[in-house]
């Protein structure tokens, strides 16, 4: 039987793997099929806020679908986003029959009007952030009133029996961890490196990581939390464990993890075929009996 690994023996072996799957990450090949690959195609900081707040509030589904449907918007949108969305009729017509999943190209316009009334008023998405974060010191709070802001501004609600109006903005206040929303965060403050913008001046050692079904399956493989669902105590749960490995930026690791070949196909057990190659096995709990915490 293999001798249980001390907690601390078993974080060093848990870095060694994280930090060696982050190094050998081909950077420039995963960007080019990211969603975030094509906010950098924006040269303005504010329709680069715009073009990720879209980007980031359609990541539903299959990677390749989100890509295509966000090639279909952008297209739309033409080189300036920002000065388009001044336009709030023009914007409307560009959009109109644009659909991908519960959402529709109106409520695609709703967000876009609403984003660029704050950028007029604040002079970024950003900017309005900090206010909301020195006022509510959380976080969370301070997300939740954010976008109820761009909400209000764009008239982005629950129109009747339809989902997508009000679920294209999450609300932070809700039952979930609001993955899209901290994947937005992420992109817009940490970097720039490449992968995320850095436009924002948020410290990256506040953010969260974005927790989708494959990370919260792979983080429970390394024993980072317990938690069954994907709520905001999983997502806290989750980077607190990676910001054992590093403090200062502990979503650091996201874009890697998300891109590992095998992270699609991550189970919730042992699999020889399905875990073959797999870059965590050596520390996954399912496979090496002294990797549990």
């Amino acid at each position: 039987m293999a001798r249980r690994l001390t907690r601390k023996a078993h974080h060093a072996a848990v870095k060694a793997v994280l930090d060696g799957i982050r190094t050998r990450c081909d950077v420039a090949a995963r960007r080019a099929a990211d969603p975030v690959g094509l906010v950098h195609g924006y040269r303005e900081s504010v329709d680069c806020e715009l073009v990720a707040l879209a980007s980031a509030c359609i990541a539903f589904g299959n990677v390749r679908a989100i890509r295509a449907k966000l090639h279909d918007l952008l297209s739309r949108l033409g080189p300036r986003p920002a000065l388009l969305a001044d336009d709030v009729p023009a914007l409307r017509v560009r959009l109109r029959g644009w659909k991908h999943r519960v959402f529709r190209g109106a409520d695609v316009a709703r967000l876009l009007a609403g984003a660029r009334a704050v950028q007029r008023e604040h002079g970024s998405l950003g900017a309005l952030f900090e206010i909301e974060l020195a006022r509510h010191g959380t976080l969370r709070s301070a997300l939740a009133a954010w976008c109820d802001a761009i909400r209000v501004a764009g008239g982005l609600r629950r129109d009747g029996a339809r989902r997508g109006p009000g679920h294209l903005l999450a609300d932070p206040r809700g039952p979930s961890g609001s993955k899209r929303l901290l994947l937005f965060l992420r992109w817009m403050s940490r970097g720039p490196d490449g992968v995320d913008l850095g436009l924002w001046k948020l410290d990256p050692s506040r953010l969260l990581v974005p927790v989708d079904v494959h990370i919260h399956r792979l983080a429970r493989n390394l024993g980072f939390t317990r938690r069954r669902d994907l709520s905001w105590k999983t997502t806290e749960e989750i980077t607190a464990a990676l910001a054992r490995f590093d403090s200062a930026d502990p979503v650091g690791y996201d874009f890697s993890l998300c891109h590992m070949g095998m992270l699609q196909r991550c189970p919730s057990r042992r699999d020889a075929h399905r875990c073959e190659g797999c870059g965590v096995k050596p520390v996954c709990i399912h496979w090496n009996a002294s990797a549990a915490p």
